[in-house]
C-alpha cells in the first residue's frame, strides 16, 4: 500500500465519466435483483408461501450485509432472524439457505470452470497454482456442477439429513434454472468491472480475474474481500491497466456494488424489523 500513488488513484476516480458510473450502477442494480431471486428457489421447493416481494427483500438485505460483513453475519444469521420473524421454521430456513448457496456456487462452478479450463486469466509466474493448475481447477469445478445436475436428474435418494436438518434435492428443471440464473449474476459482475475499466480488458478476462478473486476471498475469510480482491486484480492485470486506473475502477466497483446497496439494505432492514 505504501508504493501506491493514491493521489493518482483519486485523479483516475474523479476522471471516470459519469455515464460509465451510471452504467455500472445500473448493472449493479440488475445483478442485485437477479441475486434476490435466489431464495425464490427455496420458496418454490419448500412451498413456504411467503409473498415473493418479501422473500426478495430478505434475500437482498441478507446479501448486502453478507457482502460487507461476511457470510456468517449476512448470509446465515440475518436470514435466520428475518425468516424466523416471518414464521418460517428452522428446517425450512435451512433448505432455503442451502438452495440459495447452491445456486450461487453452481453458476460459479459452471461458468468459472469453463473460463479456467478454456480461457484462463494470465497468472503471474511466481504463483504456485500456475495456468495448468487453474485449468485442472476448472475441470474440477465443471465436474462438480455436472455432478449436482446429475444428482438432481437421476438420484433415487433425494433426501439427506445434515446436522439434524432434512435437505431435499430439487428436480432437474429447477437445477437447470438455478445454473442459468446464477451464471447471469456472475456475468453481470464481470460486466460491471469491464465497464468501470472502460473496456481496457475483455469481459472474459475481467470475469476470470474476478472469479480468481472470489476464491482468494473465500480462502482468506476477509469480510468483503477487502484488499484481497484488489491485490488479485493488481497482480493479474497491472501489465494491461495502470495501477491507479485499476484501483480507481475497483473503488468505484465497491461503491456501486457493496456500499450503495448496503445503505439501501439498512433502511429496508428497519422496515422488515
Amino acid at each position: 500500500a505504501l508504493t501506491i500513488d493514491w493521489p493518482a488513484v483519486g485523479r483516475s476516480l474523479a476522471a471516470t465519466p459519469g455515464p460509465v458510473l451510471w452504467q455500472a450502477a445500473g448493472l449493479a442494480a440488475t445483478s442485485h435483483a437477479v441475486f434476490s431471486c435466489f431464495d425464490l428457489f427455496g420458496r418454490q421447493h419448500t412451498h413456504h408461501g411467503l409473498p415473493v416481494p418479501r422473500v426478495m427483500a430478505v434475500n437482498f438485505v441478507s446479501y448486502a450485509f453478507n457482502l460487507n460483513l461476511g457470510a456468517v453475519v449476512g448470509g446465515v444469521a440475518m436470514r435466520f432472524r428475518l425468516y424466523a420473524q416471518q414464521g418460517l421454521s428452522p428446517g425450512v430456513i435451512t433448505q432455503v439457505l442451502a438452495l440459495s448457496w447452491l445456486t450461487n456456487w453452481l453458476g460459479y462452478c459452471a461458468l468459472g470452470g469453463a473460463l479456467f479450463l478454456l480461457a484462463p486469466p494470465p497468472l503471474p509466474a511466481h504463483w504456485a497454482l500456475g495456468t495448468l493448475g487453474l485449468r485442472l481447477l476448472g475441470a474440477l469445478l465443471l465436474a462438480a456442477a455436472a455432478a449436482y445436475l446429475g444428482l438432481c436428474l437421476r438420484a433415487r435418494q433425494r433426501q439427506f439429513t445434515v446436522r439434524g436438518y432434512r435437505l431435499v434435492l430439487p428436480r432437474a428443471r429447477m437445477a437447470a434454472v438455478q445454473l442459468v440464473v446464477s451464471a447471469v449474476h456472475w456475468i453481470l459482475l464481470g460486466q460491471i468491472v469491464t465497464v468501470l475499466l472502460q473496456d481496457q480488458v475483455p469481459l472474459t478476462t475481467a470475469l476470470g480475474v474476478l472469479m480468481v478473486g472470489a476464491i482468494a476471498t473465500l480462502v482468506t475469510h476477509v469480510p468483503a474481500g477487502l484488499g484481497v480482491l484488489e491485490a488479485v486484480f493488481v497482480a493479474l492485470l497491472s501489465d494491461r491497466v495502470p495501477v491507479p486506473q485499476l484501483l480507481a475502477a475497483l473503488l468505484a466497483y465497491r461503491a456501486v456494488y457493496y456500499l450503495a446497496p448496503w445503505a439501501l439494505a439498512g433502511g429496508l432492514l428497519l422496515h422488515l424489523e
